[in-house]
C-alpha cells in the first residue's frame, strides 16, 4: 500500500511540474540580421541559454505566467522583454538594436565575403558615418588619421594633394576601394581622398597588411574599402558647416541626403550632394598660400533592387568636380602668378553589382562591372622675372590628363558542410583596365601608357573547429607591364579563446607594379624649376612579405564595454622603388625612379577602446615602427645617402572621447599625434641657400565639438546644432619656405591651421 501511495506521489509532482513549465524558443535578430551567441536569461530563475550561430534559442521547463526574459549580446543594448509564458510551446521572436559600440559588425573587405569582425581570419578595423562626424572629418582624408596604422599627409605646399600611408609605407603602398572595386586609380588618388564627402560615405572598413592575394597590385601596405551609403529607410538631411582657418579664411560646406524605400523593402534609392567653397590661406604672409582655393561640387546616387528573395542588383554611381588653385595669390589667370599650380578636375565613378544565391543558400554567384573616369585640365609653373618671361607667357605650360580606369568580374562562393567544419570556397575572376594620359606640351611632358590586368583569386575559409578557422588562398595576375604573371599567396589562423578573445597570425605575399601616375610623379617645386621623376627603362614590380600577429579582447556587459587590440607586423620589400637624382635639363631637376636592394618596416600598432553606459565612449590606437632600405639611399648629390624612410614617423596615434549626457546633447574631443620624422629640405627659397635633411618637431593636434539636438515633433524632424575648434593649440608647420622658388615638397605638419566651426543639420526623425 505504500509504494502505491509513494508512486501516487511522484506521479502527482511530474504533472505538476509538467503542467507548469513550458517551452520557450525563437530567434534574436537586429536589422533583419540574426544575432548569434546572445545570452537569454528568464528573471528571477536560473534559466538561460546561448542563441546558436543562426540565432536561434530554445528553453526548456520555463515557467508559467508574467516574465522579464532580458536578452544580451556583444555590441547590443541589452533589451528587458515583457512576455507571458502559456501552456505548450511559446514562439518569442526578440529584436535588438545596435549600441552605439558594435564590436561585431558585418565585414566583407577581409575575405571579400561577409564575415563578422570577431569571426574574421583578419583584422578588419571600420569607422562609420557617426565617428566621422564626431571628429567634424570634411572628407575622407581627414577622417582616416582616426585609425590605427593610418597617416594622411599632405605632400605639396602649393597644391595639397595628399597621400595615405599604412604602416609605414608611402601612399603608392596602399589601395583605396570605391565599394569593393580598385577603380580609384593612381590619378584620381593625387586629390580623391579629399573629393571624397563625408555624406557619401555610410562606413570604411581597413585591413592592414598585404592584400595582394585578394586585391592585386599596390595593396601592399593595406586596404581601404569606402562603403557608400545604401538606402535602408526613408529620411533625409540637410546640413551647412562654417568654418574660419585661423581667422582670415573661410571654408563653407553644404550637404544634403536623402532615402526613399519601398513599403516591400524590395528597392529603394538614396541620393546625396555636397558642395565646398574654400578661400586660401597664407600662413606666413608671403602672399602665396599654404592652402589652395576649393571649390567642390559632388553628387550621386545608390539604388538596390530585389527581384526574387534570392537575386540583389546593387547601382552606385557619383560625379565630382573640383577646382583647386594655389601658389602667388592673384586674381589673374595662373600663368600670370610668379609661380602657382591650377587643377580642374571632373571624376565620374561608379559599379553595378548583381548577386543571386542558391542551392539551399549554400552557393551564390556575385557579377560586377565598374568604371572611372578624370577629365583633368591643369597648370603648373614659375613664371621667369627676366630672360624667358615673354616666351612663359606666350607658351605657358598649360596641361590637359585623361584616365579611365574599367573593371569587370565574377565571384562563386560555395559552401561545404563536411569533414570537419564549414568550409566557404571562392574562386574569382577580374579584368581592370587604367588608361592614362597626361601632357604638358611646354615642358616636353608626356605619359601615355594604358595598363591591362587579369587577375584571378581562390580561396578556402574553413571553420575546422568552433575555436579554429583557417584561411589560405592565392591570386594570380598578368599585369601588361610584367612578363611574367605573379602569384600571391596568403594564409591565415583564427582562434577563439570564449568569445572575448581571438588570436590571429597571418602570412601574406604582394607586389606593385611600376605605376603609369602617381604620387611620385607628381610637379614639384624646387631650386627654382620643375622637378619631374621619370620610370628607369629596366624598372619591375617591387615585391613583398608580410607577417602580422594580433590579440583582440573585447569584453561587453550591460552596462559597459571594453576591448583592446595588440598587434606586431613586418613586411620585407624587395627591389624597393626609390628616386635617383638625374641631374637637370631646361626644365629643372630630373630624378629616375629605380629598384633598389630591398627595405624593412617593422611594429606594433595598439589599440584601446571603452564604452560606459551608452553615453562615454573612448577609442584610440598608437603605432610605434621603423623603416629601414637594406642600402643607403641617395636623395641629393650634396648629401649623404640614408637608410631611413623618409617623412616616416616612429610614433603616431590618436584618441577620440565621446560623452553624452543626454539624447540631446553631447561633446567629444580628440588628438591625433604625429611624432619626429625626417624631412629633405631642397635648396631654392631666400631662407634654404642649401639642401639638407630636417627632423620634425612632434605635433599634437587637438579637436572639441559640442552638439545639441532640438527635436521639431510636430513636423517630424530633428536640429542638430554644433560648434568646435580643429587644432586647438595651432600646432602648425613654422619654417614655411617663401617665394616663388620654394620647396613646395617642404611641408610635413598638420593640414590645418587653428579653425573655428559650427554646423547645422536637418534630419528626419
Amino acid at each position: 500500500m505504500n509504494k502505491i501511495i509513494n508512486l501516487l506521489i511522484i506521479a502527482f509532482v511530474i504533472f505538476s511540474l509538467t503542467a507548469n513549465s513550458q517551452t520557450i524558443k525563437g530567434k534574436i535578430t537586429s536589422k533583419n540580421e540574426v544575432v548569434p551567441f546572445a545570452n537569454i536569461i528568464i528573471e528571477g530563475t536560473k534559466l538561460g541559454v546561448s542563441t546558436d550561430e543562426n540565432g536561434s534559442y530554445i528553453i526548456e521547463n520555463a515557467p508559467l505566467g508574467h516574465h522579464h526574459i532580458i536578452v544580451s549580446a556583444v555590441g547590443m543594448i541589452t533589451k528587458k522583454s515583457y512576455n507571458v509564458v502559456n501552456k505548450g510551446i511559446n514562439n518569442i521572436n526578440i529584436m535588438l538594436v545596435a549600441s552605439v559600440y558594435n564590436l561585431d559588425q558585418v565585414v566583407v573587405t577581409g575575405t571579400k565575403t561577409f564575415k563578422r569582425r570577431t569571426k574574421s581570419p583578419v583584422i578588419v578595423n571600420v569607422m562609420d558615418s557617426r565617428q566621422l562626424e564626431n571628429v567634424q572629418a570634411c572628407n575622407l582624408a581627414e577622417g582616416l588619421n582616426f585609425q590605427p596604422g593610418l597617416r594622411v599627409e599632405t605632400d605639396c605646399q602649393t597644391c595639397n594633394y595628399t597621400q595615405l600611408r599604412m604602416n609605414g609605407l608611402a601612399g603608392g603602398y596602399s589601395q583605396i576601394l570605391i565599394n569593393g572595386r580598385p577603380i580609384f586609380s593612381p590619378l584620381t588618388g593625387l586629390y580623391g581622398m579629399e573629393q571624397i564627402p563625408i555624406n557619401m560615405i555610410d562606413r570604411i572598413e581597413i585591413v592592414r597588411g598585404g592584400g595582394s592575394s585578394l586585391y592585386g597590385s599596390s595593396a601592399i601596405g593595406g586596404i581601404v574599402n569606402v562603403i557608400t551609403k545604401l538606402p535602408t529607410t526613408n529620411n533625409f538631411s540637410f546640413g551647412y558647416d562654417y568654418s574660419r582657418i585661423n581667422s582670415s579664411a573661410d571654408d563653407k560646406v553644404f550637404h544634403g541626403n536623402a532615402t526613399v524605400v519601398s513599403d516591400n523593402k524590395n528597392s529603394g534609392a538614396t541620393f546625396f550632394v555636397n558642395n565646398r567653397d574654400r578661400m586660401w590661406y597664407d600662413h606666413n604672409g608671403d602672399n602665396y598660400s599654404e592652402l589652395p582655393v576649393l571649390k567642390d561640387n559632388t553628387f550621386g546616387a545608390n539604388f538596390f533592387f530585389v527581384p526574387s528573395k534570392n537575386q540583389k542588383i546593387e547601382v552606385n554611381m557619383g560625379s565630382l568636380h573640383e577646382y583647386r588653385f594655389g601658389g602667388e595669390m592673384i586674381t589673374g589667370a595662373p600663368h600670370f602668378a610668379m609661380q602657382s599650380e591650377e587643377r580642374v578636375h571632373d571624376v565620374l565613378l561608379g559599379n553595378i553589382d548583381y548577386q543571386i544565391n542558391f542551392n539551399d543558400g549554400n552557393s551564390s554567384l556575385v557579377t560586377y562591372l565598374a568604371a572611372q573616369q578624370t577629365k583633368r585640365e591643369h597648370y603648373t609653373g614659375i613664371r621667369p622675372e627676366v630672360g624667358s618671361a615673354e616666351e612663359h607667357l606666350a607658351n605657358p605650360p598649360y596641361g590637359t590628363s585623361l584616365n579611365t580606369t574599367k573593371q569587370g568580374g565574377f565571384q562563386l562562393n560555395h559552401k561545404i558542410n563536411k569533414l570537419f567544419g564549414p568550409n566557404v570556397f571562392t574562386i574569382g575572376s577580374e579584368y581592370v583596365f587604367d588608361d592614362v594620359m597626361d601632357e604638358i606640351s611646354a615642358y616636353n611632358y608626356l605619359i601615355d601608357q594604358k595598363v591591362i590586368t587579369l587577375g584571378t583569386f581562390v580561396q578556402s575559409d574553413w571553420d575546422l573547429t568552433e575555436n579554429f578557422n583557417l584561411l589560405c588562398g592565392a591570386r594570380f595576375d598578368k599585369h601588361s607591364l610584367l612578363e611574367n604573371m605573379v602569384v600571391s599567396p596568403r594564409l591565415s589562423l583564427l582562434y577563439k579563446l570564449r568569445k572575448e578573445t581571438q588570436f590571429r597570425i597571418s602570412y601574406s605575399t604582394g607586389f606593385r607594379a611600376p605605376q603609369a601616375f602617381d604620387t611620385d610623379l607628381h610637379m614639384a617645386f624646387a631650386g627654382g624649376g620643375i622637378s619631374r621623376i621619370f620610370l628607369a627603362d629596366d624598372l619591375k614590380e617591387e615585391r613583398s612579405k608580410s607577417l602580422s600577429a594580433s590579440i583582440n579582447y573585447d569584453k561587453a556587459t550591460e552596462h559597459y564595454v571594453y576591448g583592446f587590440t595588440f598587434e606586431g607586423f613586418y613586411t620585407y620589400l624587395n627591389y624597393a622603388f626609390y628616386q635617383d637624382p638625374s641631374g637637370e635639363d631646361e626644365f629643372g631637376e630630373v630624378f629616375t625612379k629605380r629598384n633598389g636592394a630591398g627595405a624593412n618596416v617593422k611594429g606594433l600598432t595598439m589599440e584601446f577602446r571603452a564604452n560606459l553606459e551608452q553615453k562615454l565612449q573612448i577609442e584610440s590606437g598608437l603605432t610605434l615602427q621603423r623603416s629601414l632600405y637594406d642600402e643607403a639611399v641617395s636623395y641629393s648629390d650634396e648629401l649623404e645617402s640614408r637608410k631611413e624612410f623618409l617623412r616616416t614617423p616612429n610614433k603616431y596615434g590618436y584618441a577620440t572621447l565621446t560623452y553624452s549626457p543626454t539624447n540631446k546633447l553631447s561633446f567629444s574631443a580628440n588628438l591625433v599625434h604625429t611624432g619626429v620624422m625626417d624631412i629633405l629640405h631642397l635648396a631654392g627659397a631666400p631662407e634654404q641657400t642649401k639642401d639638407e635633411f630636417i627632423k620634425s618637431p612632434t605635433f599634437n593636434v587637438i579637436g572639441l565639438k559640442a552638439t545639441y539636438i532640438q527635436q521639431l515633433s510636430r513636423v517630424g524632424t530633428k536640429l542638430a546644432y554644433s560648434v568646435g575648434i580643429k587644432n586647438l593649440t595651432n600646432d602648425y608647420q613654422q619654417n614655411l619656405d617663401t617665394l616663388k622658388d620654394r620647396d613646395s615638397n617642404f611641408v610635413y605638419g598638420p593640414n590645418l591651421p587653428i579653425t573655428v566651426y559650427f554646423g547645422l543639420v536637418l534630419k528626419s526623425l
